[in-house]
């Protein structure tokens, strides 16, 4: 996602937004900054850069997001706090997850243990998905 649609996005999804400037201080903007670059690594076979990258936005934005998951268009992460998105993970476009959600995985099981997350959802705060 380019840097000027993730900004469209939370100014979209917020009615708190007064200004795009105000866009740098949601954790939301920065946590998937981090993540398009981290999966850019990841699919290019750079594991230990991937995470690297992924573990140092979860500790700058409270949101862990595996740089393997597949994250769709228009997604916004409001008040992202313990938001965690396992690596096997697929979300659409037009997401928007709350706080403390967990898309979390079925267990030790090798292959897609992540779930699918479809186009235009709303997941409530406290949410946990398998």
């Amino acid at each position: 996602m380019s840097l000027r649609s993730q900004i469209k996005t939370v100014k979209r999804k917020d009615p708190a937004i007064k200004s795009t400037l105000e866009v740098v201080l949601y954790p939301s903007f920065w946590a998937l900054l981090f993540h398009g670059a981290a999966h850019k690594l990841y699919l290019g076979g750079h594991f230990f850069a991937a995470r690297l990258i992924s573990q140092i936005s979860r500790g700058f934005t409270g949101i862990e997001i595996h740089p393997g998951a597949k994250i769709g268009h228009g997604v916004f992460i409001d008040h992202g706090m313990a938001v965690v998105i396992g690596e096997t993970c697929e979300i659409g476009n037009n997401v928007t997850i709350y706080q403390g959600v967990t898309l979390g995985g079925t267990g030790k099981d090798v292959g897609k243990r992540h779930p699918t997350i479809g186009n235009n959802v709303m997941i409530g705060s406290g949410a946990r998905v398998r």
